[in-house]
């Protein structure tokens, strides 16, 4: 019975008063029956865990709503809405449930139902002074209750909650450089604007830059020094520790003096600092180490994605042999072999071979990877065919498309090529849809695995791809060295040593170039000896390879390496995307007389050196449009992220059953397609996270409550892909730190409370409307960096005109996608450009028509000129 009272309150919406006062008598009600809520659970049925979300619905609605909350009853709803969660989570592990005694069992349910009652209570009444003593006893007393629960079971049920964070170890020194930073500018702001007394941020401060010097001085001997290692790690926690509390703070989530803590406790970390600082210097061991910033040397050039093989012509002759001659019946031509021995790049120069051109009607490239779904297998090869942006068809069913690119390949000779495949499901999604007009139509695919091409037919047998000889290493990697030019003879016997080790693997030799390259030559010797000859040619050994590559790096280039785990494999990266991205994240020192995108792109070209991404698309002007990485490269991102914890992966499937029984979460989580394909829904619950990304690979709608689960107040980054919204969801508007946001939208107008988002720099809109209206509180977005449409083709952002005079200008703006009526006069054009001093690059589109994208600059005006000499950094327009 009370099950089935839980799945009626879930199923009714308690909007007005009287039906949440109904809720109440109910659950008062059923709390003097004990067995059915228990004998649900011990059933493994839903309801009460679906309750409980419900709950946890309604208190994040409450947290957002009254703004207004006293702090300490904020603090108690904090606390409420971490008890409920892990109710949650013990709601859900019935086999655990099951282990508890009846004692605990019987509070566990009553403490669903108290909870119910009062989430339900606090959101009928207005607090601006506090609770009511009755509440606050009734509050008080829950809190108890749960407080004792968690204390019996937690240990099986750890919470992610602040206290047991474990904090990233990617660029530490970085990472609190950027926190000073933050310091630095609310020491200067005025307590009014931050909320707090700002004497708390210099005190914190002051002792903080004393850390950060000594911390730099002991970089070099922390790992040789047991103690200095574990000073270096609690003085990093209590780093991030600061971070999250002053960002609370800022949120008003907890009080002022939460800060007297962590000041007490820099200030005990700075006096054994200063103790040790003693000891070093009356030894005189003092060893000053300084930042520095590697510049690449300016012979290395960025590899292209289709460079030319070096060796293994025969086998391109051979694969091209059997793709053009033999049986005119349908074939499968299989290129098989361990990651890293470059099938993938044989395939590339194999399908760009002009007679392979020349031989075939139709020519597609589809990547499948290990995650794929058949609507977008379809959706690659079709826009391959038809060389048209995806969102012409990524509305249509998979019926539909199979169909249209099987009446497309009907009659004519094809080749499809399928990189990295790992199954044979995707030949019993695609076969329907691969006419076979006894023409000679070929499959190429690649694959790690053998027996992929017997499983469709018997006698088509695998080509496996040899290794590179000793000699063809060597070749290969002295022309990643010195491209032309001979090798000198003082470096030539650790060229061949490394040559060696990379048994054959052009993965392999193109990662230790990239080592080398970036390495001064008087130190080669060392690095030759640092890579063993003792591994075995499989995947072990191109981690290894990579695993040095990473330790080469400097520091701050390691979050940018692993940051590219957050992409799916094999997937195409935008450039502009992907410097905005890390620079949001913090990962850019700022260098003084460069612009912190111009630094980003000197990382970039410092990774495409070192042979760690490859470069897939240039601009018609020159520079990188497009990068992506090797799979095994992809492989190492994500091991290392998730060991490191700097980031976590989920697909949309494991996120409706994640309950949060693992170790405490990272900062950072990218969310992958479901299998399904359907709506993405969760139980996640990330408190501090601060940045989620939606893989553009998906398309589809992102579950109401599942918004409110997934959205941390401390947010930075919040990129939704292309999970599509009908209008600006309201949640995204209370996320004050945000400083990129990227969301897909149906309505064309942004609300003016995106001004909250004070500290936005990138504001990314896509969706098929051909032009979106900006508020006039837009203006007031001083650290706005990028406003653009995607895809930017005939899209743009219409400014509001009323009043530009007494608004302010948007200084910092450097990119923009800006839609004009036509009818108006180019005066209005030259009134909004006058307001963006600092703009690089310029689009401006019809905003009047759909995928035009010309402006007419007379229209409305005799002479049609326009004054542009003013923007004295424009790049492009």
């Amino acid at each position: 019975m009370e099950s089935q009272i839980y799945q009626l309150i879930h199923k009714i919406d308690p909007v007005h008063p009287q039906v949440r006062e109904t809720y109440i008598h109910v659950l008062q009600a059923s709390k003097l029956s004990r067995s059915s809520c228990v004998l649900a659970l011990e059933e493994n049925k839903n309801p009460v865990a679906d309750f409980v979300d419900y709950l946890l619905y309604t208190i994040m609605e409450l947290e957002q709503s009254y703004t207004s909350f006293p702090v300490p009853v904020k603090d108690q709803v904090l606390k409420l809405h971490e008890g409920v969660r892990f109710l949650g989570i013990l709601s859900q592990q019935q086999e655990k449930f099951n282990e508890l005694n009846d004692e605990m069992k019987d509070l566990a349910r009553v403490a669903v139902s108290d909870a119910g009652i009062m989430i339900f209570s606090l959101s009928m009444n207005e607090m601006k002074e506090g609770l009511s003593k009755e509440t606050d006893l009734a509050l008080s007393h829950l809190l108890g209750v749960l407080e004792l629960i968690i204390a019996e079971v937690g240990h099986n049920y750890p919470l992610p909650s602040s206290s047991s964070l474990s904090f990233p170890r990617t660029n530490e020194l970085g990472s609190l450089d950027l926190l000073l930073e933050t310091l630095k500018e609310l020491a200067s702001s005025t307590a009014d604007s931050i909320g707090f007394p700002n004497e708390q941020i210099r005190t914190i401060l002051e002792d903080l830059v004393f850390l950060r010097s000594f911390l730099g001085n002991i970089v070099q001997r922390c790992n040789q020094n047991g103690k200095l290692q574990a000073l270096w790690s609690r003085v990093m926690k209590v780093a991030y520790s600061v971070e999250l509390k002053i960002d609370s703070a800022l949120l008003g989530d907890i009080h002022e003096h939460c800060l007297d803590v962590v000041i007490g406790d820099v200030k005990l970390l700075k006096i054994e600092a200063e103790e040790i600082y003693d000891n070093i210097r009356y030894n005189g061991e003092t060893r000053i180490v300084t930042k520095t910033t590697i510049d690449m040397p300016s012979q290395i050039t960025a590899p292209i994605f289709n460079e030319a093989l070096v060796g293994l012509n025969d086998e391109v002759e051979n694969i091209i042999d059997r793709l053009t001659r033999g049986s005119s019946q349908f074939d499968v031509v299989a290129v098989v072999g361990m990651p890293g021995l470059g099938k993938t790049t044989l395939a590339n120069n194999v399908y760009n071979d002009p007679l392979i051109k020349f031989h075939f009607h139709i020519r597609a490239w589809c990547t499948v990877s290990q995650v794929y779904c058949k609507h977008n297998l379809l959706l690659q090869i079709f826009c391959v065919i038809n060389s048209l942006s995806s969102n012409h068809y990524h509305k249509m069913n998979e019926d539909d498309l199979a169909e249209k690119l099987y009446q497309h390949l009907k009659g004519k000779r094809y080749v499809i090529v399928l990189d990295d495949v790992w199954d044979i499901d995707w030949w019993n999604l695609l076969k329907h849809s691969l006419p076979d007009d006894c023409n000679g139509s070929r499959i190429l695919l690649t694959s790690r695995f053998q027996n992929l091409s017997l499983q469709i037919k018997s006698n088509s047998k695998p080509h496996h791809l040899r290794p590179l000889t000793d000699e063809e290493s060597l070749e290969l990697l002295q022309k990643k060295l010195f491209a032309k030019e001979d090798c000198p003879p003082t470096l030539s016997e650790f060229v061949l040593h490394a040559a060696k080790y990379c048994k054959g693997l052009p993965l392999a030799v193109v990662l230790v170039a990239g080592i080398l390259a970036t390495t001064p030559q008087d130190c080669w010797e060392e690095v030759a000896r640092h890579l063993s000859s003792t591994i075995f040619v499989d995947n072990k050994h191109c981690m290894e390879t990579l695993e040095h590559s990473y330790n080469y790096l400097p520091d701050y280039l390691k979050p940018c390496l692993l940051y590219l785990g957050a992409f799916q494999e094999d997937q195409d990266i935008p450039i502009r995307k992907l410097l905005w991205l890390w620079i949001s994240e913090g990962f850019v020192q700022k260098i003084e007389g460069k612009s912190l995108e111009d630094v980003a792109d000197n990382y970039l070209m410092d990774l495409i050196g070192r042979s760690l991404v490859m470069v897939t698309r240039r601009r018609s002007l020159g520079g990188i449009k497009v990068c992506r990485i090797h799979d095994l490269v992809h492989e190492f991102c994500v091991a290392k992220a998730k060991e490191e914890n700097f980031l976590q992966i989920f697909h949309g499937d494991e996120l409706l059953t994640f309950t949060g029984l693992c170790k405490p979460p990272s900062p950072r989580l990218s969310i992958f397609p479901t299998t399904s394909g359907g709506p993405i829904k969760s139980r996640l619950f990330y408190p501090n996270l601060r940045c989620l990304l939606f893989s553009d690979c998906y398309y589809g709608r992102l579950d109401g409550s599942s918004l409110k689960f997934l959205l941390s107040k401390l947010l930075r980054v919040l990129d939704l892909g292309k999970v599509v919204f009908w209008y600006f969801p309201r949640e995204v508007l209370f996320l004050v730190h945000l400083r990129y946001l990227r969301i897909q939208l149906e309505s064309k107008e942004i609300p003016s409370t995106i001004a909250n988002l004070s500290r936005l720099e990138t504001f990314a809109v896509g969706g098929r409307i051909c032009s979106f209206l900006l508020p006039y509180s837009i203006w007031y977005i001083k650290t706005l960096k990028h406003l653009v449409v995607f895809p930017s083709y005939g899209r743009g952002f219409e400014f509001p005109m009323f009043n530009l005079k007494g608004s302010p200008d948007l200084e910092h703006l450097e990119t923009l996608s800006l839609a004009m009526d036509p009818s108006s006069q180019s005066q209005s054009l030259q009134k909004i450009l006058s307001k963006l001093p600092s703009i690089r690059r310029l689009t401006c589109v019809n905003g009047n028509h759909y995928w035009k994208s010309e402006y007419d600059a007379s229209a409305g005006n005799h002479n049609g000129i326009l004054v542009l000499e003013y923007l004295s950094h424009l790049e492009s327009l």
